[in-house]
């Protein structure tokens, strides 16, 4: 058995609950904050046996793609307390982080 966590944007959440729910896959899912965006993420937490962790993995990679997207850096005040109005960058966001882990014990109540 494995435990996937999945962190994904929440643009996407909905149409993964849905490809898990089809597919037969039960998730638990987390609304979360990522730290370098600071914007909404949506981490689903699957315990699934081994032989259909590939097939998990396939509908998170075509159900979760990456696009790029424009933000504005925080204003920075420097030593000399000048601000520099920040420009809006490209940022990657989207996607999906995940991470596979074995499972040692599982028990249900």
């Amino acid at each position: 058995m494995k435990l996937i966590i999945a962190i994904i944007q929440d643009k996407d959440s909905n149409r993964l609950s849905n490809e898990f729910v089809d597919s037969g896959i039960p998730a638990t899912k987390s609304s979360t904050t990522g730290g370098f965006l600071r914007a909404g993420n949506t981490t689903f937490i699957i315990g699934i046996a081994d032989e259909r962790v590939d097939e998990v993995l396939d509908i998170i990679r075509e159900t979760c793609q990456s696009r790029e997207q424009f933000m504005t850096p925080p204003i920075s005040l420097d030593v000399s307390m000048e601000t520099s109005m920040p420009y809006p960058i490209e940022v990657q966001v989207g996607g999906a982080t995940v991470f596979v882990m074995p499972v040692e014990r599982f028990e249900q109540f």
